[in-house]
C-alpha cells in the first residue's frame, strides 16, 4: 500500500497543459531524515533530512485538458439525482498533470456510481485504493484514494476522501467497484479506515490479533525479536551506529 497515490503529496504543482495553476495550502508537518546521518544512533539512513509536506490547494478553471468536460459530465450527472456538484466534491485538484475529486464521504457511493455510468464519464475500471496518514491535517487526518481509469474514453481521475482519526469510516464502494474487495481490506489493516458496508472487512496481511495499523505515521518502529537471552534488536531509530 502506497502513500504516492493521494495528490496531496510533498513538491510544486505542475498542471496539465492549459490548466490553470493550483496554488499550496502550505506545510502541513514534514518529513524529517535521510541517508548521511552523522552523530547519531540512528542507522535508518533517514537522520538529517527535514522536508516539508506541502498540500496542493483547489483548482480554478480552466482545469485544462479533458478535466473540465469530466466535471461537467460529473455536475450534470449528479444534478439529475438531485445532488448539487459543490455539496458533494469538496476540492477539485489538478496536480502533476492529474485530476482529483476531493468528494464528501456521505456522497462517495453515488458520485462513484455516476462517474462508472454516465455514458460521458464511464470509469469503468477502478485500479485500487490507497491510504495516507497526514497526522498535522487535524479532522482530516486519514486519507483514502481510490483511481479510476475510463478505458472508454482513455481518461483518469482520482477521487478522495478524508475523515478524522476519531472517526475514521468510509462508505464501501464494493457494490460499485467489487474489485476493491482485496484493496479496502488491505487500506483497513494498514491505516485504520473502516469501510462501511463491506462484506469482510477483515485484515489481509497481518494477523487477526495484530495491535494497530502499520502504516501509520504514528505506528512505532518495531524491534526484532530475537529467540535467545531475552534479547531484542532495537528499532532502526534507536540503534548504534558504528563508523
Amino acid at each position: 500500500m502506497s502513500e504516492e497515490g493521494s495528490s496531496r503529496d510533498e513538491a510544486q504543482s505542475a498542471p496539465a497543459s492549459g490548466a490553470s495553476q493550483t496554488t499550496q495550502r502550505g506545510a502541513s508537518q514534514s518529513h524529517t531524515g535521510m541517508f548521511g546521518a552523522i552523530g547519531t544512533g540512528d542507522t535508518s539512513g533517514y537522520g538529517r533530512l527535514v522536508r516539508p509536506v506541502v498540500l496542493a490547494a483547489g483548482a480554478s478553471r480552466p482545469f485544462g485538458g479533458y478535466f473540465d468536460e469530466v466535471a461537467d459530465s460529473l455536475s450534470a450527472a449528479l444534478s439529475d439525482v438531485g445532488v448539487r456538484f459543490e455539496d458533494a466534491v469538496e476540492l477539485v485538484v489538478v496536480f502533476r498533470g492529474e485530476l482529483t475529486l476531493h468528494v464528501r464521504r456521505e456522497f462517495l457511493p453515488e458520485v462513484a456510481q455516476r462517474l462508472r455510468d454516465e455514458p460521458d464519464l464511464r470509469f469503468e475500471l477502478c485500479l485500487g485504493v490507497s491510504g495516507v496518514h497526514y497526522p498535522a491535517d487535524v479532522g482530516r487526518e486519514l486519507h483514502a484514494v481510490y483511481a479510476l481509469m475510463s478505458i472508454t474514453h482513455n481518461r483518469r481521475v482520482r477521487v478522495e476522501v478524508s475523515v478524522a482519526d476519531s472517526d475514521p469510516h468510509v462508505p464501501s464502494l464494493f457494490s460499485v467497484y467489487p474489485t476493491v474487495d482485496w484493496h479496502e481490506r488491505e487500506t483497513y489493516d494498514f491505516f485504520g479506515i473502516v469501510f462501511d458496508g463491506h462484506p469482510s472487512l477483515t485484515r489481509i496481511e497481518m494477523p487477526d490479533d495484530w495491535v494497530g495499523h502499520p502504516q501509520r505515521k504514528d505506528y512505532p518502529l518495531g524491534g526484532i525479536p530475537v529467540e535467545y537471552k531475552g534479547a531484542q534488536i532495537p528499532p532502526p531509530d534507536e540503534r548504534r551506529s558504528y563508523r
